[in-house]
C-alpha cells in the first residue's frame, strides 16, 4: 500500500473530459465529500489533491504577490504626487473592473478559477496605469493655474483618444486567444476584456467626479485658484461637449 506523509493511503485518481475544468467538475460534490468524510471512522482522513490542492496553493500566493504589488504602487504613487489622498484616487476605478471581469466570466458562463483570479490580478496594473495617464494631465494643468472645472474637462476630452486606443487595442489582441484558447486562456481573457471594457468608461468618468467632491466638497486635495474660478462658468470644451451631446 502507497504511503503519503507516513501514512497508509489510497489514492483515487480521475480526469475531467477535454474541454472542462477540474473546478467545475470538484464543486458541485464538495458538499458530499465533506458530508462523507464526517462519517470516517477515526483515524481516517478524506483529502482532495491534484488540480484543487496547486489551485488553492495558487489562489493564496498570488494574494500575497497582489498585496504587496498593490503596497508597491501606492508607495510610488505616493513619492509622485507627494500625497498620500490622491494614490486612492487612482485606485478608484479598481474596483470596477473587477466587477467587469466577473459579469464577463458569467456572462461566458465561464468557472472563475486561477487562471481568471490572475487575469483580475494583473489586469488591476493595466487599470491603475490608465487613471495615471488621466490623473498626471490634472496634475500638469493644476501646476499650470488652470481652473479645477477647465482642467477636470480638458483631461477628459484629451485623454479619452490615447487611452480608447490603448484598451482598444488590447481588446482586439485578447480575442483570437480568447475564442480559440481552450479552456485554460479563456478565463483569463474574458476576465481582461471585461474588466477593461467596464473600468475603461469608469476612469474616464469616475475619476474627474471624485477628483472635484474631493477639491470642493471634503477639500481634502488643495486646489490653489479663487472659488470663482472652481465654481464659475464652464470652459469653451467643456460647453462644446454638453452641446453635442
Amino acid at each position: 500500500m502507497a504511503r503519503r506523509e507516513h501514512f497508509r493511503t489510497i489514492s483515487i485518481l480521475c480526469y475531467p473530459q477535454p474541454g472542462v475544468l477540474a473546478s467545475e467538475v470538484i464543486d458541485p460534490i464538495i458538499p458530499k465529500l465533506q458530508e462523507f468524510q464526517k462519517n470516517l471512522p477515526p483515524g481516517y482522513q478524506l483529502r482532495i489533491g491534484g488540480e484543487r490542492a496547486k489551485q488553492l496553493d495558487g489562489f493564496a500566493n498570488l494574494k500575497i504577490v497582489l498585496l504587496i504589488s498593490l503596497i508597491g504602487i501606492y508607495l510610488a504613487l505616493l513619492v509622485q504626487f507627494n500625497n498620500a489622498v490622491k494614490p486612492l484616487l487612482v485606485f478608484a476605478a479598481a474596483p470596477y473592473g473587477v466587477i467587469g471581469s466577473l459579469i464577463a466570466l458569467a456572462i461566458m458562463h465561464t468557472p472563475f478559477g486561477f487562471m481568471a483570479f490572475l487575469g483580475i490580478a494583473s489586469l488591476i496594473g493595466v487599470i491603475v496605469s490608465h487613471v495615471i495617464v488621466l490623473f498626471d494631465f490634472i496634475e500638469e494643468m493644476h501646476a499650470k493655474g488652470e481652473p479645477l472645472v477647465q482642467a477636470l474637462a480638458d483631461a477628459g476630452i484629451q485623454r479619452i483618444r490615447p487611452v480608447m486606443i490603448t484598451v482598444g487595442a488590447t481588446i482586439l489582441a485578447l480575442f483570437p486567444l480568447a475564442l480559440e484558447g481552450g479552456p485554460l486562456w479563456q478565463p483569463l481573457c474574458y476576465a481582461q476584456i471585461g474588466g477593461l471594457g467596464v473600468a475603461t468608461f469608469i476612469t474616464l468618468l469616475l475619476v474627474p467626479v471624485l477628483y472635484s467632491i474631493f477639491v470642493l466638497d471634503l477639500k481634502i486635495i488643495r486646489w490653489e485658484a479663487n472659488e470663482s474660478t472652481m465654481h464659475g462658468e464652464l470652459p469653451e470644451a467643456a460647453k462644446a461637449v454638453l452641446q453635442t451631446t
